[in-house]
């Protein structure tokens, strides 16, 4: 099974046309919300560790799960290892996002898959984890219970099925298309225009 980035799963909740441009066209795009977004990692993007109130912080930490066919990495993933082993023994992993919590549920999902991962790549149970907003400088905690698990392993089906159609879906103008960076490329409000009528045949009886 092809490994898909983790990414891939933000983006198809997010809105799917998006997930079809990227991974099936190929397209990728830039505008100011990505660029804050990657000043928002530019810290945590470099791999490396520290020591902090009895937990280990490990940064850009690669994650992979051979189970569900997904790799990345995380941008920061506090650990506790057994002394005597020096096993990992828990793990709670954290999302940097540039902006305040959002209404779409893209970011819990995403943060749940990487829980997954180290759950395969360190046989244990991760309960939680937490999203860092860089604008306000809060984290949100993100409970990994059976609901968000299922709902990231079925994100991940759907996923699967639109790739393998090859197909994009067709635009559609919704209230996230304003701040995506594939909006002059996707044209959703084009979508959402009446059809002209100018060379319909008209009826002069």
């Amino acid at each position: 099974m092809e490994p898909l980035p983790l990414s891939a799963l933000n983006d198809f909740l997010f809105c799917p046309r998006r997930a079809g441009l990227k991974f099936i066209e190929g397209l990728r795009g830039t505008n100011e919300h990505t660029v804050l977004g990657d000043l928002a990692h530019e810290h945590v993007d470099m791999p490396g560790y520290e020591l902090r109130a009895g937990w280990e912080l490990l940064r850009a930490l690669p994650l992979f799960s051979d189970k569900l066919g997904l790799s990345g990495k995380a941008d920061l993933v506090e650990v506790r290892r057994n002394p005597a082993t020096g096993g990992i023994t828990a793990a709670h992993p954290v999302e940097y996002k540039k902006g305040p919590k959002r209404r779409f549920d893209n970011d819990e999902v995403q943060l749940c898959a990487q829980a997954l991962c180290l759950e395969e790549m360190f046989v244990l149970t991760i309960d939680s984890g937490a999203i860092f907003h860089a604008a306000s400088q809060r984290r949100s905690e993100v409970a990994f219970d059976s609901a968000l698990r299922d709902q990231t392993v079925q994100a991940l089906t759907d996923l699967r099925t639109l790739l393998a159609g090859g197909v994009s879906p067709a635009p559609e103008l919704k209230p996230q298309c304003e701040g995506c960076s594939l909006h002059e490329v996707c044209l959703p409000e084009a979508a959402a225009m009446r059809s002209a009528s100018l060379f319909i045949p008209r009826s002069y009886s």
